[in-house]
């Protein structure tokens, strides 16, 4: 905890590193060393309220006791309502300050994958040096190192200059739609912000921070045949039916698209037969049929990653122009829904890790590299991609 709180500080402070720690930055040292107490029991104490993305009430409560720390560091904070995308809502925190420096957008989420009804529910430290609970790394953890820097900062005498903003959403793990409502505000903040910093962990590795984050949405395929006899298929009447065209599409999808560098596209779940009846909440659902009739219907659901809107738009057009190549008395279609954008991999993302890694190597602790896009999944901070 304090070492990443104090990587992040002198980042702050000195964009170019330096090969020792100035003053200053022994001063912001002393007080992350003294302090990480109080940093541990702030992360036991929001990680012990469940905060499942579907436990509105404990999203709320955790994001007050954020925003009670915000509040005090002279942050102006709101909450945001998420009534209108069927979630808990967001944390908002503005910091304007004497200087004329450039303004960072700081990113953490306050909910987690764990639901009350999950028997993972508590904070339990394991050894001298290591502790387990439900979100204490995604992120939590990260959550309050973005506090625990700032009130560094304060300390030192350094926030009252700054230019900041702090956004925690409230449901980075099941995110509420329509997502362009849900995240309005995380994508307006970063319209007026200079750089952006996610705080949630990448690979669990401290030698490691992301540069570069794959995108990740959803797709639909819907094929349509003629049901006959079975004795009938191929006939010029019948053609191929819906389950030999459905195969058609996913393997050319595969020759075509498998081995472009970091794009993948998985059919997660197929339907298929006389009769479909698709359960979308479930993502499932039940198909009937008989072996001696050609499959009138199937249904194809799974997701794409691409690492750059580019690459997005080159996959969703290759797959668009398979679907259109239909076999004979078939008919496709293949919609794609909103999903995260990728994080693309920009000269800008390497210089800020280049930074990272000299202030790592200043504090006397590892090297810090890139985690590769396939081992970083989607993150809210891909959002503001297009703006910082």
């Amino acid at each position: 905890m304090k070492k990443s709180i104090l990587l992040f500080i002198v980042i702050l402070i000195h964009p170019i590193c330096y090969a020792q720690l100035s003053k200053l930055e022994k001063k912001i040292s002393s007080f992350i060393d003294v302090n990480n107490p109080d940093a541990l029991k702030l992360l036991e104490e929001v990680v012990n309220v469940n905060s499942g993305s579907m436990n509105f009430d404990g999203v709320y409560k955790v994001g007050q006791i954020f925003k009670s720390r915000l509040d005090a560091l002279g942050f102006k904070t709101q909450w945001i309502d998420g009534k209108p995308f069927e979630r808990a809502g967001h944390l908002i925190g503005y910091h304007t300050g004497n200087g004329t420096g450039k303004t960072l957008l700081l990113i953490g989420h306050l909910d987690t994958v764990f639901e009350p009804s999950s028997t993972f529910q508590k904070y339990i430290i394991l050894n001298d040096s290591t502790a387990t609970g439900p979100g204490i790394s995604d992120m939590k953890g990260g959550d309050v190192i973005i506090i625990y820097s700032l009130e560094a900062l304060k300390q030192s005498g350094l926030l009252k200059d700054m230019n900041l903003i702090v956004v925690m959403t409230g449901d980075e793990e099941l995110s509420g739609r329509p997502l362009a409502l849900a995240r309005k505000d995380l994508i307006e903040a970063a319209k007026v912000a200079d750089i952006s910093i996610g705080f949630e962990d990448g690979k669990s590795d401290p030698k490691t921070a992301v540069s570069s984050r794959r995108g990740a949405s959803g797709w639909e395929l819907k094929v349509k045949g003629v049901p006959a006899h079975s004795s009938q298929i191929f006939t010029d009447n019948i053609g191929a039916g819906a389950i030999y065209e459905t195969s058609r599409i996913l393997t050319e999808f595969y020759q075509k698209l498998s081995t472009e560098k970091d794009l993948t596209f998985n059919p997660g779940v197929i339907l298929g037969g006389s009769d479909v009846n698709r359960e979308i909440k479930l993502n499932g659902g039940f198909a009937y049929g008989k072996t001696n009739i050609v499959a009138k219907e199937t249904i194809v659901t799974g997701d794409i990653r691409a690492v750059s809107p580019e690459q997005l738009k080159r996959a969703e057009t290759t797959m668009q122009q398979i679907v259109a190549n239909h076999l004979p008395q078939t008919e496709a279609t293949l919609t794609f829904d909103e999903g995260y954008p990728p994080l693309a991999p920009t000269e800008g993302n390497y210089k800020l890790l280049d930074y990272y890694n000299k202030v790592s190597k200043d504090l006397s602790l590892e090297k810090v590299v890139a985690v590769n896009p396939r081992d970083a999944g989607a993150a809210d901070i891909s959002f503001t991609a297009s703006f910082v």
